[in-house]
């Protein structure tokens, strides 16, 4: 039987996923394509934080091009939530998962994943995206900035290994993708809400220059987060990170 996601690479040991994706986008290719590495030396999260892989977790990242201009591409980090969010749910049950703003997987109400997209324009106009995503299967992070979970604590059993995991979240992300590619970002936003952490609930949005608070009312069309203020207004948070009490 054909496989059902792009082909994956894995690697004992690399600096990090999505820098051998840039690498290999800078050289020309064009994937689609999976990385992914055992171990990452030096991997990163959002914001250029760093961001500590552990033993059996999982790091990947999908090297992809596209014709959509950069601000729909950046789309697919809710892509690629929901098929954490389906990772999850496939181990654990759909009871401990959920998905906060703008795409953290928790377990729990706690964080189990990390996703970075970044991109970078091809010598054709098309752009190139590197998709990267960490879960927590075995171990969490020593120095994360809230608590975090890992499938293993949720499990009676081993996690599963790396590859099986990337082997059910590739498939996941096609299917996702493949909604996004027919019937747009709705499509997404209703997945997304439908496993939505802390709607209707306080909240804390910690952007560049200010930090906000509000009830998050839920996502708008373009994926920013709807939050309303003490005062009535509507605040629309496009980036940043969002808190709420447990998470």
């Amino acid at each position: 039987m054909a496989s059902v996601h792009p082909p994956i690479a894995f690697y004992d040991e690399l600096d990090s996923t999505n820098a051998e994706a840039r690498r290999r986008a800078e050289a020309g290719e064009a994937g689609p394509q999976w990385i992914a590495a055992l171990n990452q030396t030096s991997g990163r999260g959002r914001r250029g934080r760093p961001w500590e892989t552990g033993s059996g977790n999982l790091a990947a990242t999908l090297l992809m091009v596209t014709d959509r201009p950069a601000a729909e591409a950046a789309q697919l980090s809710f892509v690629t939530a929901l098929a954490a969010a389906d990772l999850a749910e496939r181990f654990l049950g759909a009871d401990l998962v959920s998905v906060k703003w703008p795409n953290d997987l928790l377990i729990g109400g706690r964080k189990a994943a990390g996703i970075l997209v970044e991109s970078g324009a091809r010598p054709d106009g098309r752009i190139w995206l590197a998709v990267g995503i960490g879960v927590n299967l075995a171990a969490a992070p020593v120095a994360a900035e809230r608590p975090s979970a890992t499938f293993a604590e949720h499990m009676a059993g081993a996690p599963p290994s790396p590859q099986e995991a990337l082997g059910v979240l590739a498939t996941a992300f096609e299917t996702w993708r493949s909604l996004w590619a027919g019937r747009g970002f709705a499509a997404i936003a209703q997945g997304w809400t439908l496993r939505a952490h802390g709607l209707g609930q306080p909240c804390v949005a910690r952007l560049p220059q200010e930090t906000v608070e509000g009830i998050a009312e839920g996502m708008e069309a373009d994926g920013a987060l709807r939050l309303r203020l003490a005062d009535g207004q509507v605040r629309r948070i496009t980036a940043g990170d969002v808190f709420f009490g447990d998470a």
